[in-house]
């Protein structure tokens, strides 16, 4: 009794300390800013990337007593640190930020393709299958019937033709589609969850984004000759389409046969190879017009399940992203335009309760079809609610698309996206936790914020 109660007074200590030393931080940080205002540049940038790195693992550190994960913590620390409320980080330092983000993508995507085993796919393959179909259809077909409903509140859409409603309309259901394979794989990093949930969960969420980009080809297709007076159907686009999704699965299969050979008969340096491809690999492959989620999602999957060296690839990505994807997800809150969630949040807030109502009433029928056992059946919906870069990247095409109405659409698509990716994370770590998916907290080691 006595033991449990020194311990827990030192986990208070030590939490209190925390508090203190990044109340210091920020306050030493606020007071610079102030001092010299006019400091920036490649200074201005490192000490924002240590200060974000600091205040994400100690906000993480605080949260983790509300059983916030610790993505959701990143990015309120982001937030709080941002242009919008202390100030700490200037605009110009936030774009300099998101010179990381090709890495922290990219070692998601390799993340997320280790995580795919072979054999639990096979094993879940009639829930991957039903799951994937209601969550793309179902979900697009009422999300877009939504927003057509709600789209007289909208300011940008007042006085626009009928036609150009509808296909906005269908565009916000491909929105709608999108996933989050950040917010998934930081949740199960963090809480090393294992069970039917977490591998469900895993599948379709890396799944839907080869589904996405498909719709999002299609949907851009199709609605051209509502949004655009005088355009004509082309099917340019989906010879494009078909192009850009074998490559990216060549090219990815040659690159995990490689890193295959690679960690087996060299299995030095990796922190360096990774480096190289989030930088270096990623503007190649944007050259070739490849996918680079997908290319990296392919070469992950390759080296887990035609190799013995899956488990070794995923500790070295771990090793390095334990850094990256908290300065990434804190940059994100940091980006996060609160002016426009201000403005847009009524809007905001019903198309993401719809979207998260039409989610789990999908994900019922479709468990319901595949005959999933019960936890998954209850719980399953729960890690579909996130959404993030995926989202934000169809926002900036619609808004290239529709140049007089696309800023609009991209700042709601941004709402949207602040709501449910603050929501989403605490939502799928309480059902991994209500349903005992979830390992210790005391086994995970902290940072390690995502495999996103």
């Amino acid at each position: 009794m006595s033991h449990t109660a020194t311990g827990e007074q030192s986990k208070i200590t030590v939490r209190l300390q925390q508090l203190f030393v990044l109340a210091m931080v920020s306050l030493l940080l606020w007071v610079a800013t102030r001092v010299v205002p006019e400091a920036g540049g490649g200074l201005s940038a490192v000490a924002a990337t240590g200060f974000l790195l600091l205040a994400g693992t100690l906000a993480s550190e605080q949260l983790e007593w509300f059983q916030v994960p610790h993505l959701t913590a990143y990015i309120i620390a982001g937030i709080v640190a941002g242009p919008y409320v202390l100030h700490l980080i200037d605009h110009k330092t936030v774009d300099q930020l998101s010179t990381a983000n090709p890495l922290a993508l990219a070692l998601i995507a390799l993340a997320g393709g280790a995580e795919l085993r072979l054999a639990d796919l096979r094993k879940g393959a009639r829930t991957l299958g039903w799951a994937t179909l209601f969550q793309s259809l179902f979900v697009f077909a009422l999300t877009a019937t939504l927003f057509a409903a709600l789209s007289p509140f909208l300011p940008f859409l007042h006085g626009v033709p009928w036609t150009l409603v509808a296909g906005v309309s269908l565009m916000w259901g491909v929105v709608a589609v999108t996933r989050s394979p950040s917010a998934t794989l930081g949740v199960l990093s963090q809480t090393r969850a294992q069970g039917p949930i977490a591998q469900a969960t895993l599948a379709t969420v890396m799944t839907s984004d080869v589904v996405v980009l498909i719709m999002l080809a299609t949907v851009l297709t199709l609605t051209k000759p509502l949004v655009e007076p005088g355009a004509t159907l082309s099917l340019h686009a989906f010879h494009e389409l078909g192009r850009e999704l074998l490559g990216s699965v060549s090219l990815g299969t040659t690159l995990g046969l490689l890193l295959t050979l690679y960690l087996r008969f060299v299995n030095r340096s990796l922190l360096l190879v990774l480096l190289l491809l989030g930088f270096g690999f990623t503007e190649v492959l944007h050259y070739l017009h490849f996918e680079p989620l997908l290319t990296f999602l392919v070469a992950g999957f390759i080296v887990q399940n035609l190799s013995q060296q899956g488990e070794k690839f995923l500790h070295g990505i771990e090793g390095l992203g334990s850094v990256v994807y908290v300065v990434f997800f804190a940059g994100a809150g940091a980006h996060l335009e609160v002016p426009i969630l201000r403005q847009l949040w009524p809007v905001a807030l019903a198309l993401c309760a719809g979207r998260a109502f039409v989610t789990i009433a999908a994900h019922r029928l479709g468990a319901r079809l595949a005959d999933d056992v019960p936890t998954v059946r209850r719980w399953g919906w729960s890690g579909l609610v996130s959404q993030a870069g995926v989202a934000l990247g169809i926002g900036a095409v619609i808004e290239r698309s529709l140049p007089s109405i696309g800023g609009g659409i991209r700042s709601l698509v941004v709402a949207t996206v602040a709501i449910n990716e603050m929501i989403g994370p605490v939502l799928f770590k309480l059902a991994l936790d209500k349903t005992g998916e979830s390992r210790s907290s005391d086994e995970a080691t902290a940072p390690v914020a995502a495999h996103e």
